[in-house]
């Protein structure tokens, strides 16, 4: 990471402060070896996943007061992995996964950088899905949708970790794509529901997406 600009910030939730190591911005780029090149990640997407989003502190700030205890609870598409983070600070039972090559990375440096316990990651592709996970009782995630493909692709990967009785809650910043991530996930028994999240003075700009929790067996906390 020696040739990537970098930026700490802290963001506070409540009481809980969780410390962050970003990139510097959207315009870094490092693939010497051309690992993500390999991946199919292009130098405009390299830096996506080290950059704390909008959807991202939605996310987070919804899982603060969410009831995790006993519960098993799976990150997808983590990127800088804020809500993991926060749910670690909660001494939830979190393991995040990303596609990225560089993730792990900050991700460990990010948890030492909070006096954290490890946190369980494994890179992941949603269309190769040969990872040993297992079911998860809550799955969360951030602005995913960025084609159509992706909603096919993500409803099965959640449909083959998401145990018999299982929570999703997923913030879209409004790709348009929520209806069909619904009608998929449906069809693996999963009810839906999309709101606006309120109180989000926390963001520079209005919200302009929506939490979507779709539920199979539970009543969501």
């Amino acid at each position: 990471m020696t040739a990537l600009r970098l930026s700490y910030q802290t963001v506070e939730f409540g009481d809980i402060d969780v410390h962050l190591c970003t990139l510097r911005n959207n315009q870094e780029f490092y693939d010497p070896t051309g690992i993500a090149e390999k991946l199919g990640i292009s130098s405009a997407s390299w830096p996506i996943f080290g950059i704390v989003w909008p959807s991202s502190l939605v996310l987070a700030n919804y899982m603060l007061d969410y009831k995790t205890e006993g519960k098993r609870i799976l990150e997808i598409g983590c990127g800088i992995a804020l809500s993991s983070l926060l749910l670690n600070e909660k001494h939830a039972d979190i393991t995040a996964t990303d596609y990225h090559p560089e993730v792990e990375q900050f991700l460990n440096r990010n948890t030492k950088l909070n006096n954290g316990k490890n946190i369980a990651f494994e890179r992941v592709d949603w269309a190769n899905d040969t990872s040993k996970l297992g079911l998860f009782d809550v799955i969360i995630g951030s602005d995913l949708l960025y084609e159509d493909e992706h909603v096919q692709l993500l409803a099965y990967f959640i449909k083959n970790h998401a145990s018999e009785k299982c929570d999703v809650i997923i913030v879209d910043p409004g790709r348009g794509r929520k209806n069909k991530l619904s009608v998929k996930l449906a069809e693996f028994g999963f009810i839906s529901s999309h709101f606006k999240p309120i109180h989000t003075d926390y963001l520079a700009l209005p919200f302009k997406g929506y939490i979507l929790v779709f539920s199979r067996g539970n009543i969501v906390a």
